[in-house]
């Protein structure tokens, strides 16, 4: 997770970077372009909501509770996978591509190594609910439910970040 967020934070420093230099590119970005705000904010809705399904999961395991795992698990894969695609949509609308400028490649820099990560974690959930449905979790053994809701909750973190930074200010 570390070395994830060293990896994050250097695509940060590159957006503020480029935003610093170029004070002349405000407002951000530059007409004729703009960004579905309200979109993402809905997106972030259903990522941030993935977090509370994969938390419930977690606990559910805990309580020996195997079908609130299982169905903590589905939800948090099913919206992780509207999350994706509602980027992808958005990639195909928004009007502008990786070489239309500094913006444009910070802006598909950022939101897609996020995409990168989600996509991991979506990968790393399918494993656990293979699992979750072969009764391979326990009250007592859950750390392949556990480490993967770190890793998704790691994933929803950085994307309110890159959601305030790009689309926010």
């Amino acid at each position: 997770i570390a070395s994830e967020a060293m990896l994050f934070g250097s695509f940060f420093t590159a957006y503020f970077f480029v935003r610093v230099v170029n004070p002349e590119a405000e407002p951000w970005p530059l007409p004729p372009y703009h960004l579905p705000v309200f979109v993402a904010g809905v997106n972030t809705a259903v990522l941030l909501t993935s977090s509370f399904t994969m938390h419930w999961a977690l606990q559910s395991i805990k309580r020996n509770n195997r079908r609130g795992l299982q169905a903590g698990l589905v939800l948090t894969i099913l919206m992780g996978t509207a999350f994706l695609l509602t980027q992808f949509i958005e990639y195909a609308h928004v009007g502008f591509n990786t070489g239309d400028g500094a913006f444009a490649s910070v802006f598909f820099g950022l939101t897609g190594l996020h995409g990168a990560h989600v996509l991991v974690g979506l990968i790393l959930l399918v494993i656990a609910a293979v699992r979750a449905f072969r009764g391979h979790y326990s009250p007592a053994h859950h750390h392949g439910v556990e480490l993967p809701g770190i890793y998704w909750h790691f994933v929803d973190v950085m994307w309110i970040v890159v959601w305030a930074a790009v689309y926010l200010l």
